[in-house]
């Protein structure tokens, strides 16, 4: 099976932006792990398994209807790999986030089998600049 490169992170993050589950999904292992930016473990809230993961990033597109992940710059090696973008995105409230974050990345079978989101904390953006 061929291992992830930077193309298959680059496809990753188009399906991200596209807000497309089921492409995003077929990319992740069957017993894939989603740590988010935020929760009350040490790591975020931790989604297991192709249900949760679903949800879970499912969940954050409906807080962010425009989520998108921008300026990529994505990274291999061996096993990991990671991916600095910026995100932007808006709640339905209209409060506006912008600011860099990584995911990081462990593959397995040719698949992603962890993503590990970090983002900075950075507070609101004043308009909707795009």
């Amino acid at each position: 099976m061929r291992q992830p490169d930077v193309e298959f992170l680059k496809a990753f993050s188009d399906a991200l932006n596209r807000h497309d589950i089921d492409a995003v999904m077929e990319m992740m292992t069957d017993d894939c792990v989603f740590h988010a930016i935020a929760g009350p473990e040490l790591v975020g809230n931790s989604f297991v398994g192709q249900a949760e993961v679903r949800q879970g990033l499912e969940n954050a597109w409906k807080s962010a209807p425009d989520a998108c992940w921008v300026d990529g710059e994505h990274f291999v090696i061996g096993d990991r790999g990671f991916s600095e973008t910026t995100y932007k995105g808006t709640t339905p409230d209209g409060v506006r986030s912008e600011a860099r974050m990584i995911d990081a990345f462990t593959f397995r079978d040719g698949k992603i089998a962890v993503k590990n989101a970090f983002r900075k904390n950075r507070p609101p953006i004043a308009g909707h600049n795009d």
